[in-house]
């Protein structure tokens, strides 16, 4: 099963990507720039003990919102 974390991006120099499904230049960040996306399948990594884990609909219903998702039209 597949899990998520939203962390903050100051944190991202501490994740080892080996144990997450995105590396650091795929991962999903918020519009800001001050979140980040982590996915991982299993036991949560130790890097992100203690952070709200999510499912799969939590997390659409999360990144649908404004702080992940633009209405802009390109």
């Amino acid at each position: 099963m597949r899990t998520y974390v939203i962390a903050d991006t100051s944190e991202v120099s501490g994740f080892n990507f080996d144990e997450l499904v995105d590396s650091e230049s795929t991962s999903r960040y918020s519009l800001d720039g001050s979140k980040v996306l982590a996915r991982y399948e299993g036991t949560q990594p130790f890097f992100l003990l203690g952070k709200t884990e999510y499912n799969n609909e939590e997390i659409l219903a999360i990144l649908s919102g404004p702080e992940w998702t633009s209405d802009e039209i390109i």
